[in-house]
């Protein structure tokens, strides 16, 4: 082991000691069909005189933002709504949430969608509460600290589990750095898990959102140190429900059964990497993200497999574990053998739901911005299973081209 990897072993054993005694909590879960009608009344237990109501233009045409603005007026809830929210949302939406939020004089967020519109709704949360430092300034580990406005996600998709994490993940457009902000106070304080609101999502979002979500849990179980026997069970409890439900949720949009199922799998996904932590794989979709605007489930759905593989023996035990609640394992088979078929089915779920097995428009100039990008993100904080260094970034990103 080379030293800068000794660093990095010793970094997280003493960073795992410390996380042991950090006031972890999980946002509240509101379940069930019909479960935004809750939202005025948590907004007015938690003091919310005017709500800042942040999500994207896809929902407002679809009639989903809709809903729930429904909800507020029937109550008589105030709330200013900020609907232009792009996917990988960058630090200029973010500082335009927090004027809008300023001069609207709201004291409180509700995020509605994916993880974009919870991002950068994290994001100007974060901005309010430490009004003196930039969104770039926030990048990082604990860098808010104090406790944000009353915060309620409401995700309209069952994959990114932003709902549940510390993480807020923002574009600088200027750089085209994909960057999180990582603190417990990112926490939102309520998860709306209404199954309502994703029946009908179309197949081409449900497949990537589900192996977003299924590339957190298994990240987070292969995680080598911050993990609780919680999260490991989260994390196991999640990929049984994604491996059960996601195909029939692509299959059917209206199926209520997968679809509460899948925002439920995310939800505990989302925990379980909160906790945990994630690694190689959402080092480098990151990267995607920011150079291309790459899908982020997407991204981790073609990666995933790839860096499984890489990964190799070091793995086949954890892997088999998860073959075995996934319902894949062989009991006569060898645990290479297990751990191999769990990839494959990842590969052949990936091939069934549409999702590509590469990406044709990386650039060979980009690459070594790639790999500062991901080592940086990922090194010295992420437990991963493996160390990567730069020829094994390289060499995953090698194998992601077409």
């Amino acid at each position: 082991m080379s030293l800068k990897h000794a660093y990095y072993r010793t970094f997280q054993a003493v960073f795992n000691v410390g996380a042991r005694v950090m006031p972890w909590r999980k946002a509240q879960p509101i379940k069930g069909a019909g479960s935004i009608a809750e939202i005025p009344a948590l907004l007015a237990k938690d003091g919310v005189t005017k709500a800042m109501v942040v999500t994207d233009p896809g929902l407002v045409k679809a009639g989903i933002t809709a809903k729930i603005t429904a909800v507020l007026d029937a109550a008589g809830a105030d709330y200013e709504l900020f609907s232009e929210v792009q996917p990988n949302p960058t630090v200029a939406t973010v500082n335009r949430i927090t004027d809008l939020y300023y001069a609207a004089g709201c004291n409180g967020f509700v995020a509605i969608g994916g993880g974009s519109a919870m991002d950068a709704a994290k994001g100007a949360a974060a901005r309010v509460t430490q009004p003196k430092k930039t969104t770039q300034q926030l990048g990082g580990l604990f860098k808010v600290i104090k406790a944000i406005p009353p915060f309620i996600a409401v995700p309209t998709t069952a994959g990114t589990g932003s709902e549940t994490t510390i993480a807020a993940l923002i574009t600088d457009e200027q750089t085209h750095h994909k960057y999180a902000l990582m603190d417990l106070a990112l926490i939102p304080r309520y998860a709306i898990l209404d199954p309502d609101l994703t029946v009908g999502l179309p197949p081409f979002i449900t497949a990537p959102t589900g192996m977003d979500a299924l590339t957190h849990a298994v990240e987070a179980y292969l995680c080598w140190t911050y993990n609780t026997a919680e999260s490991k069970r989260f994390a196991l409890e999640a990929t049984t429900a994604i491996f059960k439900y996601l195909e029939r949720a692509y299959r059917d949009g209206s199926d209520i059964e997968a679809r509460e199922a899948m925002l439920e799998a995310s939800y505990k996904a989302g925990f379980a990497f909160t906790r945990a932590g994630v690694g190689n794989v959402h080092a480098i979709a990151h990267t995607l993200g920011g150079l291309y605007n790459t899908a982020h489930g997407v991204a981790n759905a073609v990666i995933l497999p790839v860096v499984l593989r890489d990964y190799g023996e070091k793995v086949y035990e954890k892997l088999v574990r998860l073959a075995d609640v996934a319902g894949i394992a062989d009991p006569a088979a060898d645990d290479a053998t297990n751990a191999k078929s769990f990839i494959d089915e990842i590969e052949a779920m990936n091939e069934r739901m549409g999702i590509p097995k590469g990406f044709d428009f990386i650039k060979d100039e980009d690459i070594p911005q790639m790999i500062a990008w991901a080592d940086k993100e990922c090194n010295p904080l992420y437990p991963v299973p493996v160390l990567y260094d730069s020829a094994r970034y390289r060499r995953v990103i090698e194998a992601i081209r077409i």
